[in-house]
């Protein structure tokens, strides 16, 4: 899947460097950010922006005693969860028609006391709880917007964390649904997040075709509430997954007993040739099934890496494969963080639980959000106060930061990824480094597709010839070679002349037999496939994975699934392996 933008099943939405981005991605590299109002050019300021009348403007946003004084004098339970002008509107209505000159910032109006200052409220520029005294001393020229932003960024996270509460979610799945999705992220999206989260937790192996998710319960209730008061909300039932098992596991693990699966292939899906397809795991409703049935039933393997490395990937994979007699690669890969970066251990605070990273994106954080984390961090005397660690925590998981220093963090660089993903270090050095993380996101996790490939290292003790649709940077060209399969010849379909270029110098360095590269998936007709057939005898494997660009859940805006622009290209895979079928079986 290689040369196409990367999902992030687990749909992390991330502020991106110029040097790890390509400009106007869609699909897998995340979801415009909408812009303010501000950016828009109106006048007037949003709710985080008010001004409290002594010309300095605060943007860390309403606190949440403010909100319960304005539920208290009836403001917000007249006026609704109108959205944050009508909100604006009404607060300043408010303040010019009280008694009070300066009633918005004193609550003594309606009868209630000054709110008392709590530690974790204190602005992260003075994390400790004598920052105002000490500001004095602060140097007057020094340039505090980027904590100002930090500290803004807190409160859209909360604004909207609140805002799912108030619908009736979990507060803690509210907390993951803002970090996976992104605090610009609507509500609707939030909520749509939830539910498919939910769903893709349900143990599942059987006719999913004829399945019935029920693990929601009373909350399809709250759901259906919810959509039918959202104004311009869409009906997200098109983007239900289907349910996943859970754990991801797939029929079996490394040293682990095969499961009791019902695998009993149809006729026509027995080899020659042996075929492997692999996509997304969480994708919209009907997707996978839909694969399934132009593959001839087979029923998908869904896998997550983090079982098997130090990072998660979570795919769908349909084969012919037998599942028996595996066999992992050897050295087995890193499972947890410390054992793949060790150096990063003696920076590790003892307040990060994290043992593994999350999906492996296309993408990378800001230098600027960095250093927001490390100025935050450094003013603090001792540990920080929970509210800076919750905050620390969510953007480091959301761009699988790693501690390289004192309070300082930093994303991986492409080398470090390679190992992650099972690939030869130095892999794709010699391409632009935005090139180098968009190929890599985009990959297979080598160990589990050489996991499941191990099977037919006995079969071909000869070498294969292999039909590699969507080859990307190789991944399964790799796995093979790993394995110490032979590859006589493989046809390499790829769009991506980067790509092509980061497989034919690997195969140059380690491969002896011949690579034919094509790039368009389209132009390989059925003469065409005749013609390679004839020449070299036929395939011995058809393997490769289509874009998901239009599947992935981090494209809220274009995620059409298989009708996708991109996506369906999965129905070339398809048609070439029927055509390859045909031609194999007059021979």
């Amino acid at each position: 899947m290689a040369g196409w933008i990367s999902d992030s099943d687990d749909e992390e939405k991330f502020e991106l460097d110029t040097a790890g981005v390509v400009a106007g991605s869609i699909g897998r590299a995340g979801s415009p950010i909408a812009p303010s109002r501000n950016q828009l050019g109106a006048p007037n300021p949003g709710p985080s922006m008010l001004n409290h009348g002594d010309g300095k403007i605060n943007r860390a946003g309403p606190s949440a005693s403010l909100v319960e004084h304005f539920v208290g004098v009836g403001l917000i339970k007249e006026n609704g969860d109108g959205g944050a002008e009508s909100l604006l509107e009404l607060l300043l209505t408010y303040k010019a028609t009280s008694n009070e000159p300066s009633s918005v910032d004193n609550c003594s109006a309606s009868g209630c006391g000054p709110r008392p200052v709590d530690k974790n409220d204190v602005i992260l520029a003075n994390c400790d709880a004598q920052g105002a005294d000490k500001s004095s001393n602060k140097d007057l020229t020094s340039d505090d917007s980027s904590d100002e932003d930090f500290q803004q960024d807190m409160s859209q996270k909360d604004e909207k964390i609140e805002s799912l509460v108030r619908m009736g979610f979990p507060k803690d799945e509210a907390e993951v649904a803002v970090v996976r999705c992104g605090q610009d992220a609507p509500v609707y999206v939030l909520a749509d997040f939830i539910y498919t989260s939910e769903a893709s937790e349900d143990g599942y192996y059987g006719n999913f075709s004829e399945h019935e998710d029920n693990s929601c319960g009373g909350r399809k209730e709250k759901r259906k509430r919810f959509e039918g008061a959202e104004e311009g909300s869409r009906d997200s039932s098109s983007d239900e997954p289907m349910p996943l098992p859970n754990p991801m596991i797939g029929f079996n693990l490394p040293n682990q007993r095969l499961r009791s699966v019902d695998r009993c292939l149809p006729s026509k899906a027995i080899g020659p040739p042996f075929f492997y397809y692999e996509n997304v795991a969480i994708a919209p409703k009907g997707v996978w099934t839909k694969i399934s049935r132009l593959l001839y039933d087979i029923q998908p393997e869904f896998v997550d890496s983090r079982f098997l490395c130090a990072a998660a990937r979570k795919r769908g994979y349909i084969h012919n494969l037998p599942i028996k007699n595996r066999s992992p690669l050897l050295p087995l890969p890193p499972r947890t963080i410390f054992e793949a970066f060790p150096r990063t251990k003696k920076w590790w605070p003892t307040w990060d639980p994290r043992k593994q990273l999350n999906c492996l994106l296309t993408n990378v954080a800001k230098p600027k959000m960095m250093e927001q984390i490390h100025c935050a961090l450094a003013k603090c005397e001792g540990p920080p106060p929970r509210r800076v660690q919750k905050y620390v925590l969510e953007t480091c998981r959301e761009g699988n930061l790693v501690w390289v220093g004192l309070n300082k963090v930093a994303h991986l660089e492409p080398n470090e990824m390679e190992l992650l993903l099972g690939f030869p270090k130095d892999h794709t050095r010699g391409i632009a480094m935005t090139e180098r993380y968009k190929s890599l996101g985009n990959s297979f996790h080598v160990d589990t597709v050489a996991y499941h490939l191990s099977v037919l290292r006995d079969m071909f003790p000869h070498g294969m010839n292999v039909l590699s649709l969507f080859s990307g940077i190789g991944g399964a060209e790799v796995a093979l070679h790993r394995l110490g399969i032979r590859m006589k010849t493989v046809i390499s379909v790829e769009i991506s002349e980067v790509n092509r270029f980061v497989l034919r110098s690997w195969w140059d360095q380690t491969q002896t037999g011949t690579l034919i590269e094509i790039a368009d998936v389209q132009s390989l007709n059925s003469e065409r496939l005749e013609r390679f057939i004839s020449r070299i005898g036929g395939f011995d494997l058809v393997i490769g994975g289509s874009p998901c660009n239009n599947l992935a859940g981090r494209n809220r805006f274009s995620r059409d699934g298989l009708e996708g622009e991109h996506s369906s290209l999965f129905y070339h895979y398809s048609r070439i392996l029927d055509t390859v079928k045909s031609i194999m079986d007059r021979k």
